[in-house]
């Protein structure tokens, strides 16, 4: 195996994980952005307002997109790591 090839491998294998994490992160993010601007007009300062809805919404796109991960996963494992342990 040469170098540009397990470059190659780990390239695709983080922007497999990228892609992966892409989804819930970005819900994340706007949940975290909703409720700090929710929390910022009203002047309520609950440290659970914070974890409960960005943890629920982040669940519930987990839940959603857990097939799309996972045949994204099984794909990338299919077509590269698997025929390289394989092969070599």
């Amino acid at each position: 195996m040469t170098e540009a090839a397990l470059f190659d491998v780990l390239r695709q294998g983080l922007w497999v994980a990228v892609t992966i994490s892409a989804p819930v992160l970005l819900v994340a993010l706007v949940a975290g952005v909703a409720i700090g601007l929710f929390q910022a007009l009203t002047s309520v300062q609950e440290m659970t307002l914070t974890f409960v809805p960005k943890v629920a919404a982040m669940m519930a796109v987990f839940w959603v997109s857990m097939s799309f991960m996972t045949a994204t996963l099984v794909a990338f494992f299919k077509d590269q790591l698997i025929p390289l342990v394989a092969g070599g």
